[in-house]
């Protein structure tokens, strides 16, 4: 039990890697509270809440934007009410539009840079003063091996995950000082319904042949490098980028 009675933060936990954090955590005797976004989404967050519960941690679900300020600070404030601290965030909320730049728009930019660089800002910001305030925290940021080697026609993603990786080494360095560390995770291809038309198709074995370890990786794999981040484990660790993807980075 790692984080027994901690409080852990994950935004965008609704599904994919975001879930299965929030499970490995919870695990590991964390309280979970995490942010959904869609109505869509709310059926699965109720699930999700439903089985954290039955773990034996506290869990709750906001239906919050992290690329909103306002509604990011309202979301820390009730965490801080509910929960009575906050000893992890996990800012893991992104999407992707993918297209050429000859092709992207600015509104398809800008949506990008909104959920997955601004959250990171917004979320960032109100979480640092609790810690602080305890002098003890860990932030977590989901960046991507995109980020550290871009990728064509992902200009947008990849400089919002980039973007990620010079905050994350900033706020290690301004916080460093009251014992709050800050790291970031480069997930490669993982498996998840977003990743699942890259398996399928003439195309699927080229994706293959670039990851050393001969397989995409899973949701729970990210949950486990998030879980050590998370932990005591990497207490000395802050301002590092663990890229999670197979080798695909060699």
């Amino acid at each position: 039990m790692l984080l027994e009675n901690k409080v852990a933060i994950v935004t965008g936990a609704a599904r994919g890697i975001g879930e299965a954090i929030a499970i490995k955590l919870a695990e590991h005797g964390a309280h979970i509270a995490f942010t959904y976004v869609s109505e869509s989404s709310a059926e699965k967050a109720a699930a999700l809440v439903t089985k954290l519960e039955g773990l034996g941690v506290k869990a709750k679900a906001w239906r919050s934007n992290a690329g909103n300020y306002a509604e990011s600070e309202a979301f820390v404030n009730d965490v801080v009410k509910e929960f009575g601290s906050i000893d992890v965030c996990v800012n893991n909320a992104g999407i992707s539009k993918d297209n050429l730049l000859m092709r992207m728009t600015p509104e398809q930019w800008d949506d990008v840079m909104e959920v997955n660089l601004k959250s990171v800002f917004n979320m960032t910001k109100q979480v640092i003063r609790p810690m602080m305030k305890q002098r003890k925290g860990s932030i977590i940021n989901m960046s991507s091996i995109v980020g550290v080697r871009g990728n064509a026609g992902q200009c947008s993603y990849a400089a919002s995950k980039a973007g990620i990786i010079g905050f994350t080494k900033s706020i290690a360095q301004e916080l460093g000082s009251r014992n709050v560390r800050c790291n970031a995770i480069a997930p490669g291809f993982i498996e998840t319904d977003m990743t699942n038309y890259l398996k399928e198709g003439e195309g699927a074995q080229a994706y293959m042949s670039k990851i050393p370890m001969g397989r995409f990786g899973t949701a729970e794999e990210i949950g486990n490098t998030t879980l050590f981040l998370a932990s005591d484990l990497s207490s000395y660790i802050t301002g590092q980028v663990i890229s999670a993807c197979g080798g695909l980075n060699i």
